[in-house]
């Protein structure tokens, strides 16, 4: 497997990210979300192959069209918004949009495990995928009580259960989940008595 290194340079700030693949415009089930890292080029001109940062807001800035809405969007999307944006001053612009860091696609997950923390989700990511990220469960784990805690479309928040004990197994595989941006894994303390 070839592994991509790359290393994003954001003022003072360097980000250094592995990946398998760069997620390209033609990833359409990706959403940008802020945090993100985007490269946005625009073919033969001089100073528009730029890296970004989405915003908190969900905004980039780029040159000639200012302030451009980019959350939830998909890199294809933004592409297109781009093009039509730069179509009055370059027309028939070759724009290229890449996510060169999800950054923006984290999970957190807490509790008992060897390295708690967040994990940038560069790829689809089930539950125990995460958990091995991260080295594994630590001794004191309560195997039976793991939960992902979700943020449902009405901003709700939801508990969804994990069967640990029966997913290692064999069993019960279909509720080793996808995470999502923003879910938080949490493995409590197993009872002493």
């Amino acid at each position: 497997m070839n592994i991509m290194i790359k290393i994003v340079c954001l003022g003072s700030l360097f980000l250094i990210f592995l990946s398998p693949h760069p997620v390209s415009a033609l990833d359409d089930d990706f959403v940008i979300l802020p945090g993100d890292v985007l490269h946005i080029n625009v073919w033969k001109e001089d100073g528009m192959d730029q890296d970004v940062l989405v915003l908190p807001d969900g905004t980039i800035t780029f040159p000639l069209i200012g302030t451009l809405k980019a959350r939830d969007m998909s890199p294809a999307k933004l592409q297109a918004a781009i093009r039509a944006k730069l179509d009055p001053f370059i027309p028939d612009a070759a724009v290229t949009v890449s996510v060169q860091a999800p950054t923006g696609h984290k999970v957190s997950l807490v509790g008992q495990l060897r390295e708690p923390g967040e994990v940038v989700l560069t790829a689809r990511m089930s539950v125990m995928q995460a958990i091995s990220q991260v080295g594994g469960l630590t001794p004191y784990a309560d195997e039976d009580d793991i939960i992902v805690i979700r943020e449902n479309a009405d901003g709700e928040k939801e508990k969804i259960s994990v069967p640990y004990n029966a997913i290692t197994k064999g069993r019960d595989l279909e509720k080793d989940i996808p995470l999502l941006p923003g879910d938080v894994v949490v493995v409590p303390a197993s009872g002493l008595f």
